[in-house]
């Protein structure tokens, strides 16, 4: 899932969008809640109209907030008391207020307001946030009340598996619609986040959909697969394009490099994505180098298309048996 915290994937229309594959996207609460406000997106007759996009989209509970604007928070059992970056004003986020304002939005999946703290951090801090986690998952399970909007719990815990084991353990009793795996890229290196997935995904059941949060590098995707992770949500494919560095399959390419200036390859050998179909890296570069827009436009597009190409091979060679030949095939193709 692309995001789109902002109700928009950075400078890419809906259509082009869909285009690279993208069939689902991410908003965030938090965010919409401070501009525009629920109550317009609500009276726009929710997102999908809204910004225009036709297919699902899930929203995040301002969880991910609780880390990413620290400075600017204070936790208690009770929620949340951020200071609004945008013009000071505080915003009070209890598990009632995340559940109602992702009700106003009208996404399709609305995430559990949970405590994701940085890492790395001390045990007993983690196990706080594990306590507090699990407390407002039930209160959000019961402050939830459109049928036709699916709720996900938050598995946290870091790399503690019998934490992460306390956690889902509380959440699959409150019989949640899907379960993420929460409290990764935070602040910790791979072999971090993968030991926090071999703690967890295996607790969920195989019959929900399972998303790791807040993960986009072509590697985490395929060591997260490997453990049944099924979705994923990341600013990285566009982010990084927007900053001329591009996905491949032999790794990643930095658009602004001096040796792209005479290379009027594309991208990407037979990859259908528009950047690839119609331009060159020299002229990508060029269009860097000229702080034209269309630049990080192209870039981005190609990034979710590269991606959205890599998750159709995953799910290809799951049904015909043979993923473990091709993720190790990848792997080594893409390099350290």
């Amino acid at each position: 899932m692309p995001v789109g915290t902002q109700a928009t994937v950075k400078g890419i229309l809906p259509g082009p969008l869909a285009e690279t594959g993208t069939r689902m996207i991410l908003a965030n609460t938090f965010h919409l809640a401070l501009r525009p406000g629920e109550d317009v997106v609500a009276a726009a007759g929710g997102l999908h109209p809204f910004m225009g996009w036709d297919g699902p989209i899930l929203t995040d509970s301002g969880g991910f907030q609780v880390f990413s604007l620290a400075a600017r928070n204070k936790i208690t059992d009770a929620g949340v008391t951020f200071r609004s970056h945008i013009d000071g004003r505080k915003l009070e986020l209890t598990p009632e207020r995340a559940v109602a304002i992702q009700e106003a939005l009208g996404a399709d999946v609305a995430m559990c307001l949970d405590h994701c703290p940085a890492l790395p951090a001390e045990r007993s801090v983690i196990a706080e946030a594990v306590r507090r986690t699990i407390d407002w998952a039930r209160r959000c399970k019961d402050a939830h009340t459109r049928a036709d909007q699916a709720l996900f719990g938050i598995v946290q815990g870091g790399a503690h598996a019998d934490l992460r084991a306390e956690c889902a353990e509380a959440l699959l009793a409150l019989d949640f619609d899907g379960y993420a795996v929460g409290g990764v890229s935070v602040g910790e290196g791979r072999d971090e986040v993968r030991r926090a997935l071999a703690a967890s995904t295996h607790l969920l059941p195989e019959d929900r959909p399972r998303y790791l949060m807040g993960v986009g590098r072509p590697q985490d995707i395929l060591d997260a697969v490997a453990t049944g992770i099924d979705m994923f949500d990341c600013v990285m494919p566009t982010r990084n394009g927007r900053n001329a560095t591009c996905f491949t399959d032999a790794g990643p390419v930095k658009l602004r490099n001096a040796c792209h200036r005479m290379d009027f390859r594309p991208l990407e050998e037979g990859c259908d994505c528009l950047a690839c179909r119609k331009f060159s890296r020299s002229y990508l570069r060029h269009l860097f180098l000229a702080g034209e827009m269309l630049g990080p436009i192209l870039a981005s597009i190609h990034n979710l298309a590269y991606l959205h190409r890599l998750t159709r091979r995953i799910r290809q060679a799951i049904s015909e048996g043979r993923f473990v030949p091709l993720r190790l095939q990848i792997l080594e193709a893409l390099g350290p």
